[in-house]
């Protein structure tokens, strides 16, 4: 089994002068998860080449075992160092494909046309598609064959706008991923903060927040197997 998984290309939060980038935890739980039952990993952004990463979720607070792997594991960080083209991605070559969060997407790969292109092939050939924090923003623009919101009438999850005014970046972010996707017409449910949540819908997996990376792509396994 092959899975393509989609990071972010945008290291700019807001006008803020500070750095974001994709969230680690949000890759490497998902990528061992993958790598660990034998699927075949393939990293790709919209410029291609080395992704920038969130520098806040490589401090010593957001460690997990699956970071500190990550990090350590020369050819997950080949693989980083190489992520392909978006645009040189062909979805039928894969079995699923899975977006880590991070604030990153809701700037570059929200409006992506390769990234929603990407995400309504994946759609149209029933594979499974996961997202996980921030990463069901993206979901904003692409819509299924009738021209409705692909969200509309699905069951999903994503960052809570608690979480984000608990990082203070409310005001700062180009839209609150709970709000988009019940503007879609989309069924938003959540957890309390923080916790970890996964919501399946079809082949559509979407997960609330860091915590729910590996749940994520757990699911996504169940689906393929």
């Amino acid at each position: 089994m092959k899975v393509l998984m989609v990071l972010t290309s945008h290291d700019e939060l807001g006008d803020t002068g500070h750095k974001t980038g994709f969230w680690l935890e949000e890759l490497a739980a998902p990528y061992y998860a993958f790598i660990d039952k034998g699927v075949e990993i393939v990293l790709s952004s919209p410029k291609g080449g080395l992704p920038p990463l969130d520098p806040t979720s490589d401090k010593e607070d957001f460690q997990t075992d699956s970071t500190r792997r990550f990090t350590a594991d020369q050819q997950a960080q080949a693989l980083l160092a190489n992520t392909h083209k978006l645009a040189s991605i062909n979805v039928a070559d894969f079995d699923a494909v899975f977006y880590p969060g991070g604030h990153g997407p809701l700037w570059d790969l929200t409006n992506d046309k390769d990234s929603i292109a990407l995400i309504e092939a994946c759609y149209n050939m029933a594979k499974p598609l996961g997202l996980v924090c921030h990463a069901p923003g993206v979901l904003k623009y692409p819509k299924k064959a009738d021209g409705s919101a692909l969200v509309a009438g699905k069951n999903v999850t994503g960052f809570t706008n608690g979480e984000e005014a608990a990082v203070q970046l409310t005001n700062v972010v180009p839209f609150l991923v709970e709000d988009m996707l019940q503007e879609n017409g989309a069924t938003y449910t959540k957890a309390d903060d923080w916790h970890p949540y996964a919501v399946v819908d079809g082949k559509l997996v979407t997960g609330q927040n860091p915590a729910s990376s590996e749940l994520v792509a757990e699911k996504m396994l169940a689906l393929l197997s």
